[in-house]
């Protein structure tokens, strides 16, 4: 009897193996042979195609697959780009960061550094210098004045002056000023420096590339207005980027210039014409101060219509996401 069952056992183990050995085994996904990498043409291709070539290349060696750049004039075009798969990483600032982790299944592979060291830049609002426009007069409204504001999807174009600015305060811009035309940081600088329009939106950052480039045109602008910091652009990719290339993509960026020697100095030249030191750490958490704006915002909005019940709705989802954003950087102070 108990021969038969060690038989019986013995069988059934077999049996098993065999099953086991006809099941179909997992295909391994192959690596990308190319990976398209977005930025947003803020400036202009002619200009920002020199500055990021040298960075992909260097990209392209280290992770053994080529990178190529996809330029393009605004962010929807971007994320886009990358929830249909045309592109697999990019360059983002805050903002769009944010709805390509929302709206392409992106998560956020490191931040960006400037030159100081500093995570954050700042939105700012300009004028032509002996305009006498101030932020008072501005405020006024009166629809005295051309302004311009940045791409919709633009954290410090479009929701930092509204976020922090015009929305506190009741104030809606095309109530408010002559005109509102939408543009880039750059060409709403130079209609600023030149009388086309006479404020606008702007950031640090955009504010530096343009005296670098256009000194004569910036030193025709000053500031009115300079919002609380804002986090930094990321490096964002898709998730279902083959998770290899993925972490030599994190790696190289995380020690992108970092270190003594040729190859670290070349490294920092090319960090110095994107007006960058370099790279660190983050997560998804990373946006969510853009996430408490937004939700500022609505909150806003929502009380400035009056209606208890969109308030209270309102109230309820600024409290959750500040409660979750308070959490998360409880536990990821880095981050």
């Amino acid at each position: 009897m108990i021969a038969r069952r060690t038989l019986a056992g013995a069988l059934g183990l077999c049996a098993l193996a065999a099953l086991s050995a006809c099941a179909p085994k997992p295909v391994p996904v192959a690596p990308p042979r190319e990976i398209t990498f977005t930025i947003l043409s803020a400036e202009n291709q002619a200009s920002m195609s020199p500055l990021w070539t040298p960075l992909l290349d260097d990209m392209s060696v280290q992770i053994g697959v080529k990178v190529k750049p996809f330029f393009a004039t605004n962010y929807t075009s971007l994320i886009e780009a990358m929830r249909f798969n045309q592109a697999q990483v990019g360059w983002f600032s805050a903002l769009p960061a944010l709805d390509a982790v929302e709206r392409a299944d992106a998560e956020v592979l490191g931040r960006v550094v400037d030159a100081g060291g500093d995570a954050t830049y700042k939105s700012v609002i300009i004028v032509r210098k002996g305009s006498g426009i101030t932020l008072d007069k501005l405020l006024a409204c009166g629809q005295r004045y051309a302004f311009g504001l940045g791409d919709p999807q633009s954290t410090s174009g479009t929701l930092a002056p509204m976020a922090y600015l015009f929305t506190p305060k009741g104030i809606e811009p095309s109530k408010c000023f002559k005109t509102v035309r939408s543009a880039s940081h750059q060409a709403n600088a130079f209609s600023v420096a030149n009388g086309v329009l006479d404020v606008a939106t702007n950031n640090s950052v955009g504010l530096l590339f343009f005296q670098r480039e256009n000194p004569k045109e910036a030193a025709r602008i000053e500031t009115i207005w300079t919002s609380p910091p804002l986090p930094e652009s990321s490096i964002v990719a898709r998730k279902d980027l083959d998770p290899a290339i993925k972490e030599k993509m994190r790696q190289f960026f995380l020690t992108y210039g970092v270190g003594t020697g040729p190859t670290a100095d070349r490294q920092r030249l090319v960090l110095k014409g994107l007006a960058y030191g370099g790279f660190r750490p983050a997560g998804n958490a990373y946006l969510d101060p853009i996430r408490e704006m937004q939700a500022s915002q609505a909150l806003a909005a929502a009380q400035a219509g009056k209606d208890p019940a969109k308030i209270a709705a309102a109230q309820a989802a600024f409290d959750k996401i500040h409660a979750a954003a308070a959490s998360k950087r409880a536990k990821e102070p880095d981050v």
